[in-house]
């Protein structure tokens, strides 16, 4: 046996014990926390049986966070124990929703034995739009000025460019532009109304994360075992804005 045989082979072999330790049936809990709203949600094999949210910008997550969890389990007839996984929502977004959010999923996930699933923010954001007739769809979220965070993707939520903190100028997003219509969504899109004058954009600037999206996402990646490392897990807080350097005051000699 070839060194590259015994590799696949044990590339397989892990495969296989993924596959046969996963249950058949998943109730999973979904954190989303990363900007304005505070969202929590109960899926059964991905389909949300139960979720509470409140959208606010005094960021009152620490404050809501685990009645809304205590709500929906109740809501939904069920107790922690039943639970198979927590899921969370990863960012981009706030430093302080992200850290609120990710901490809780960390600790329920240590007390609770059971496997810690992160959600991409911006693809959750993505989803809410899979029925738009449109070509692209981008994501946005408000950073900061003209700054936001994007990614694009198509309608079958494949990734078609990778996140981005970006500034939004008249040549934001042109080469998705040139080949068909675009869905901008999320906070950040507002910024791109006085900006972007293209007919083929269309817009919901109302749009935010929500664990109901959440539900179908974390689900899928609970079939393949897509797990983090709950001691190791951070995060994408995307921090590397693109800045604008400032022009140097002329020295006095």
């Amino acid at each position: 046996m070839t060194d590259l045989q015994g590799f696949q082979n044990l590339v397989a072999l892990k495969t296989a014990i993924k596959a046969i330790f996963v249950p058949t049936m998943a109730i999973i809990l979904n954190l989303e926390t990363a900007t304005t709203n505070c969202s929590v949600s109960i899926a059964k094999d991905g389909k949300t049986i139960a979720i509470k949210e409140h959208d606010t910008p005094n960021y009152s997550h620490s404050e809501q966070l685990h009645i809304f969890i205590q709500e929906v389990l109740k809501e939904s007839s069920l107790s922690l124990t039943d639970v198979n996984a927590i899921a969370v929502s990863k960012g981009p977004g706030s430093y302080t929703g992200l850290r609120i959010g990710v901490s809780a999923a960390k600790g329920l996930c240590f007390s609770l034995d059971v496997p810690l699933i992160s959600v991409s923010t911006l693809k959750s954001i993505a989803s809410q739009a899979r029925e738009s007739k449109v070509d692209y769809i981008i994501p946005l979220l408000d950073a900061r000025r003209m700054e936001v965070y994007s990614r694009v993707f198509d309608t079958q939520l494949n990734e078609i460019r990778e996140t981005k903190a970006e500034i939004i100028d008249d040549t934001s997003f042109a080469t998705f532009l040139k080949k068909g219509r675009v869905k901008l969504l999320g906070s950040g899109a507002e910024k791109c109304l006085d900006v972007l004058k293209s007919t083929s954009i269309e817009y919901d600037i109302k749009s935010v994360p929500s664990a109901e999206e959440m539900s179908q996402l974390s689900y899928m990646k609970f079939k393949t075992a897509d797990f983090e490392d709950v001691a190791y897990f951070k995060p994408y807080y995307l921090k590397d804005f693109i800045l604008q350097q400032k022009k140097k005051k002329p020295s006095i000699s």
